[in-house]
């Protein structure tokens, strides 16, 4: 495939269709989605979307309210956000989620059939790798001569070969102690987020403990990375662990809370041994995306710069024209960007909080498909406009999926239709809207000058004289005698616009105005084109017009 496009599901919430969606209720009451159910047929549906890497979140066991008779230490709810748990408060890294197996006993053999399915689909397999933190509590059940902290020195606060951070002295206290089972901890513990205290607020990462690779955050403190810290070793070997499973790579959670020179030493483990695996870093630290390329990993996300001003365009708040600053900013990183307008931890594009109709976000995704020479995210439900607006518990309504509660999302209910994936049971405008990111993703699939082509931004010749650069933005991906232009319009109604391609971008190009011939639209717009466009493309410019929140690529 041309272009590393990324979906992300979340299991326990994709097959489910057997829950009650009481708020708050347990696996039995709302039920579970499982692996076995990510069957063949839902997986030709995504291999017909376009997708080239699956992202299941949510696989290596978590800290739950639901009890197993093999789990020995069981989580105490009061370190437990919501019924089901959240999947980054990591109970056991050696271990499957139980609730996502049919056959618990089996519940390994079912993720590696699961892999071993999505591979004869031709997907490659993600999961998530959290370096960070685990859960209150953690207990190896899997391989018991693994523990986290059984060998520290809790006396002290810091010490490089400690697993953890204490609060010696003092005994933790949850923000949600008001339960039946008290929790203990004695000495506390630091919180995931760098919460140094023995009584971590309820907006903290009370439910988890921070992982020490060896960095003292007193006033003043100090890296201690020689020798090396016992933590480092434990997780190279975790991820050889996975590895081993048949996965093809890690999306590696808060990966700018762990020090560079971890990452450096351990990518370097691993790819020496699996040179093909790939590392997907959840970073917001823009200023530090070069040295996190630069300690091995292949693609970074890009919130601060692509989400956060992509959204703000689609909702108003800022005008097309500042998509230039997406590029602009990323400079030689770019090609490692990974550009999405969903996931996890971001509202939903349906949402009453972003744009409401998802059609609405059309241009944008089209931006993060083709922009970059990056990678591209869907978020499972996304591409039916799946609006996130229930109140599932723990979660509110606040226009995400939750995934700290079992539940039964609508929109996925009436897309998995009796494990047939074949969409008859969807609405009629989710089907229209999982035909369009099918049709684009597969585009860009097809045309590999949309995916890795040269970048040619056309807005610094043609804003403020030429175009609505409020709303519409225009670029050009060129490679090889292919030459595309590509046009969004985040404008509500159509807009009519000419666009002047400087001299130096045909020469970039390889090619003058008068060799082109008349553009066809790959989307399968129906296309206007001023007249004689092209015997005026010199002069006057290239006059066309864009759907209302849509886009032209045009194929010269």
């Amino acid at each position: 495939m041309s272009k590393t496009i990324i979906y992300q599901v979340l299991p326990r919430l994709y097959t489910n269709t057997r829950g009650a969606n009481k708020k708050n209720g347990t696996i039995t009451e709302n039920g579970c989605g499982k692996l076995n159910e990510i069957n063949d047929a839902a997986l030709d549906n995504l291999a017909r979307l376009g997708v080239s890497h699956v992202w299941y979140t949510g696989i290596v066991r978590h800290a739950s309210t639901t009890s197993y008779k093999y789990i020995s230490h069981p989580a105490n709810a009061n370190v437990v956000k919501g019924k089901a748990g959240s999947p980054y408060a990591i109970a056991d890294y050696y271990d499957v989620t139980p609730d996502l197996a049919e056959d618990v006993d089996h519940r390994m053999d079912e993720w590696k059939a699961l892999v071993e399915r999505t591979h004869r689909h031709g997907m490659k397999v993600l999961i998530d790798f959290v370096p960070n933190h685990v859960a209150r509590g953690y207990f190896s059940d899997v391989k018991p001569d693994t523990q986290f902290g059984a060998n520290d020195d809790t006396s002290t606060p810091f010490s490089p070969q400690n697993n953890f951070y204490y609060i010696p002295g003092q005994d933790f206290v949850s923000p949600v102690s008001n339960l039946d089972t008290p929790y203990v901890e004695s000495p506390a513990k630091a919180s995931g987020n760098d919460a140094f205290t023995a009584r971590p607020s309820v907006f903290d990462w009370y439910e988890t403990v921070k992982l020490n690779y060896g960095c003292d955050y007193a006033p003043g403190g100090t890296h201690h990375f020689s020798p090396r810290p016992d933590t480092w070793n434990k997780m190279r070997d975790i991820l050889t662990y996975w590895i081993q499973t048949g996965v093809d790579g890690f999306r590696v959670d808060m990966t700018h809370m762990v020090p560079v020179e971890f990452w450096r030493w351990v990518t370097a483990q691993i790819t020496a041994r699996y040179p093909k695996i790939i590392f997907v870093g959840e970073i917001y630290e823009t200023e530090r995306y070069a040295d996190y390329i630069s300690s091995g990993f292949n693609i970074l996300y890009d919130k601060v710069n692509f989400y956060d001003i992509v959204r703000s365009v689609m909702t108003d708040r800022m005008p097309a024209s500042c998509i230039t600053d997406i590029w602009r900013r990323t400079g030689n990183v770019g090609p490692h960007m990974l550009y999405f307008l969903e996931n996890h931890d971001e509202q939903r594009l349906a949402s009453d909080e972003v744009v409401g109709n998802p059609f609405k976000a059309r241009p944008a995704y089209v931006l993060a498909l083709t922009m970059g020479r990056g990678a591209t995210m869907l978020y499972a439900g996304q591409e039916i406009g799946e609006p996130g607006m229930d109140e599932e518990g723990y979660s509110s309504r606040n226009g995400r999926t939750s995934i700290f509660d079992y539940w039964c999302v609508p929109s996925f209910r009436r897309n998995v239709s009796g494990f047939k994936f074949d969409g008859s049971s969807l609405l009629p405008k989710e089907k229209e809207l999982f035909a369009w990111y099918a049709k684009v993703n597969n585009l860009v699939q097809q045309y590999e000058t949309l995916a890795t082509g040269e970048f040619y931004d056309l807005m610094w010749i043609n804003q403020h004289i030429w175009v609505d650069s409020a709303n519409v933005y225009a670029f050009l991906r060129y490679a090889q005698g292919e030459r595309f232009l590509v046009v969004v319009n985040f404008a509500a109604t159509s807009r009519r616009q000419c666009f002047r391609i400087p001299d130096d971008a045909w020469r970039l190009m390889g090619s003058t105005w008068n060799e082109c011939i008349t553009p066809s639209d790959m989307l399968g717009n129906a296309l206007y084109i001023g007249r004689d466009a092209i015997n005026n493309i010199k002069e006057r410019g290239l006059e066309v017009e864009i759907p209302a929140n849509d886009a032209l690529i045009l194929k010269f």
